[in-house]
């Protein structure tokens, strides 16, 4: 027997991975060179004003969701009042850094608050974080790759309270693992190739429990936050627990499996990256990249398929041995725990096997913290894709509520969804009965980008927008069908591709929508691609051996305003608010004019604060920048679509070189953004959440020391990290918890 790392068995990042061969124009292939700034930047954008009551960046809930009464008759009109005044950014720059340690400015604490495997119930032993804790505990015990997450402030009556500033909820997500660090040796994996098997089942049912979400009871003391560990609110949500369905896929043929034969229900939820929330109260956990956790071998499956399957499956990429070979373990149980993972034909029909397995993931999942017992819906209504977040706009009493969403992988899309019932504040406090209402009945949109700076949302329903049973690329047969299909529904809308959409976040002074665009690379998007809206293409040569990465590897944020500052009008108007990119980089690379204090790359994680209006926080999921610098968190305070100017640009592709008109929004400098914090070694920082009264940010530490070879299990000495706890311990993945030394807002 051999033992194995995860990265051994799928060493490319599936967010690298495309599945889209849709003729779809892609964001790079959109702009003429004839756009015009007058048309893009001239029109006017209105203000979210009082209207918008949530900041949402797929993180935390920030100071809360305050809710409008319904409007009062008409009246004279006052005069308008003063715009709220930006925040200013009020905290030293870190320095760029490789250390093993978490780096924030002078006058802030940064305190370690949750790792991997602490316990959240009573009885349950301190972690030994050395791959020995019994299994059948980690139902009990933080999982792993904190991700993104919320604080749920909570009063004495234990009922949901906004602005609580001292005590809460805090719901996070665990992405996915870093196994060699979870056993002894890591994982112990016989054979090779199609043959290779899991041969220790406690090894995976660690795993099962790592995966999904956490939620724990937190409580500011006389001088610092803990976690309560026998809090009666303490719950995990994993790759077991059972969850029902809603909206338009629910009880449908797609979702028929053996442990459910009437499709209904199903087990589980990982790879849960960014999150959201809800104007109710609940918490939103988005699952990513699923489809390869699915053993499906092509060969011997396809042979059992419909046409429009393998069309579905080569989509979404189900397809492989499954990234964990959680399928493998050998005898199965009764209910299946190993073989669901198992999404080929075995028996005579649906209801026998796990064929539509795949189908049950993908979603958006509505969680009630506050009820620990409650069962979780996947809300389908939502659509079916690699959800990176849910981030909630604007929330008005009697106006529809609305999510924005993206789709992490090279090439797809940005949707947004708008509730068909208007917004009550009635339903405060309303848990998953609130869901239902607004959740399972809407329209889905997805973006399409035009040349002259506008955008229109194209809904995404049978029987408009291409989206027909005559479409030749995939025949849509029902309203579930293009929900658990909806990838391939936009591409038949004409959905215009973009470089990996991530997490979006709305500004709440602006209502604008902010979405990262991590990163692209030359066989995504090369030279003749580029455009006004991806205008970049060059080479960032890494370390002493200038390592060539090629294409835009340090990425790009784009923002939009929908139509009339109503989030649920069918046009916008967008621009580019930020390029990554080196310090030192030519002026025709760092077009936002990046100086030491603010440079960055691989923007990922982004989230505004509630009680800070305006206040953007940025966080780095970054390969191409680490020869330099670990992954950062950045705070910013951001303008407005159009604030920049045009510029003109030569890329170079060898010694063929390509000239490229583009806007760049209004250089930042270093009053409007700079460096926070940085990690510790190969961690990417995500997920990000504040107290109810902006003194505390809770901040996310994923998979430290991740890069760490196998062979070296054994040798400490030679593993990537040791955060948090330094020495020769095992590195674990943690939220920290920071605070102003003088009390103060974060930030500020």
């Amino acid at each position: 027997m051999t033992a194995k790392t995860h990265n051994e068995i799928a060493a490319i990042d599936p967010d690298d991975i495309g599945h889209n061969s849709s003729p779809n124009l892609s964001f790079n292939d959109l702009i003429a060179s004839r756009l015009s700034r007058r048309h893009l930047f001239g029109l006017g954008v209105g203000t979210a004003g009082a209207a918008l009551l949530q900041a949402c960046g797929g993180g935390g809930s920030g100071g809360g969701f305050p809710v409008l009464p319904a409007a009062p008759a008409p009246a004279a009109a006052p005069a308008p009042a003063p715009a709220p005044a930006a925040p200013k950014l009020g905290f030293t720059a870190v320095a760029k850094s490789l250390d093993d340690v978490v780096s924030v400015p002078p006058g802030y604490t940064a305190t370690v608050l949750y790792r991997l495997g602490d316990p959240i119930a009573a009885g349950v032993p301190a972690y030994a974080n050395d791959g020995t804790d019994a299994p059948a505990t980690y139902d009990k015990r933080a999982g792993d790759h904190h991700d993104g997450m919320t604080f749920f402030g909570i009063n004495a009556s234990n009922k949901w309270d906004p602005a609580n500033a001292s005590r809460g909820l805090l719901a996070m997500n665990h992405e996915a693992i870093t196994p060699l660090f979870l056993h002894p040796t890591g994982q112990t994996i016989v054979g090779t190739g199609n043959a290779a098997v899991r041969s220790v089942a406690d090894e995976v049912q660690r795993e099962f429990f790592l995966h999904g979400v956490s939620v724990i009871e937190v409580n500011k003391g006389a001088s610092s936050w803990s976690y309560k560990q026998d809090s009666s609110f303490n719950r995990r949500v994993h790759t077991l627990t059972e969850m029902t369905f809603s909206g338009p896929a629910a009880n449908t043929d797609y979702l028929k499996t053996k442990f459910s034969t009437n499709g209904s229900k199903t087990r589980g939820t990982l790879n849960n990256c960014a999150n959201g929330t809800t104007p109710w109260g609940t918490y939103l956990t988005c699952e990513e990249n699923w489809a390869g956790y699915f053993r499906r071998i092509t060969a011997t499956d396809n042979p059992s398929r419909s046409a429009k399957e393998i069309a579905a499956f080569t989509r979404y990429g189900v397809a492989g041995t499954g990234r964990e070979l959680w399928s493998t373990v050998t005898p199965d149980t009764a209910d299946n725990i190993y073989g669901r993972w198992n999404a080929q034909v075995t028996g005579a029909t649906a209801t026998e096997d796990y064929r539509n397995g795949a189908n049950t993931y993908g979603w958006v999942v509505e969680i009630d913290p506050f009820t620990p017992g409650s069962t979780p819906k996947k809300r389908t209504a939502l659509g079916r894709m690699g959800h990176e977040g849910a981030c909630l706009g604007p929330v008005v009493a009697g106006k529809p509520l609305v999510w924005y969403m993206g789709d992490d992988s090279r090439n797809e899309y940005i949707y947004k969804f708008v509730s068909t019932k208007a917004w009550d504040a009635a339903d405060i406090n309303g848990g998953l009965a609130a869901g239902d209402k607004y959740m399972d009945d809407g329209k889905l949109y997805v973006a399409k980008f035009n040349a002259d700076g506008t955008g229109v949302w194209l809904e995404l329903k049978l029987g408009v927008n291409g989206i027909t049973a005559s479409n030749p690329a995939y025949a849509f047969a029902d309203a579930a069908d293009v929900v658990i299909n909806v990838r391939l529904a936009a591409d038949a809308a004409g959905a215009t591709k973009m470089d990996r959409p991530e997490w979006t976040a709305v500004n709440p002074k602006t209502g604008e929508v902010y979405v990262t665009l991590t990163n692209t690379n030359a066989a995504s998007r090369p030279i003749t691609a580029t455009d006004a809206a991806n205008p970049r293409f060059y080479n960032d040569p890494k370390g002493v051996a200038a390592t060539a990465q090629t294409g835009n590897p340090n990425g790009h944020i784009v923002r939009f305003a929908d139509d009339g500052a109503d989030p649920a009008a069918l046009s916008f108007k967008w621009d580019v608010y930020l390029f990554g990119a080196r310090a030192t980089a030519s002026a025709d690379i760092n077009l936002s004019g990046l100086v030491a204090d603010n440079d960055f790359s691989s923007p990922d994680g982004l989230w505004f604060s509630s009680v800070t209006s305006g206040l953007l926080w940025l966080e780095t999921d970054d390969g191409a920048y680490t020869d330099v610098t670990n992954c950062m968190l950045l705070g910013a305070v951001p303008g407005k679509v159009g604030d920049g100017a045009a510029k003109t640009i030569t890329n170079v592709d060898g010694a063929t070189p390509r000239t490229q008109v583009t806007f760049v929004g209004k250089a930042p400098g270093t009053d409007g953004l700079r460096r926070f914090l940085v990690g510790p070694k190969d961690c990417e920082i995500t997920g990000i959440a504040e107290s109810g009264d902006g003194r505390a940010l809770f901040v996310n530490i994923q998979h430290p020391g991740e890069t760490t070879a196998a062979a070296n299990i054994g040798s400490p000495a030679l593993f990537g990290s040791h955060w948090p706890e330094g020495g020769n311990a095992r590195p674990r993945s943690a939220t920290v918890v920071i605070t102003k030394n003088d009390g103060g807002l974060i930030g500020l």
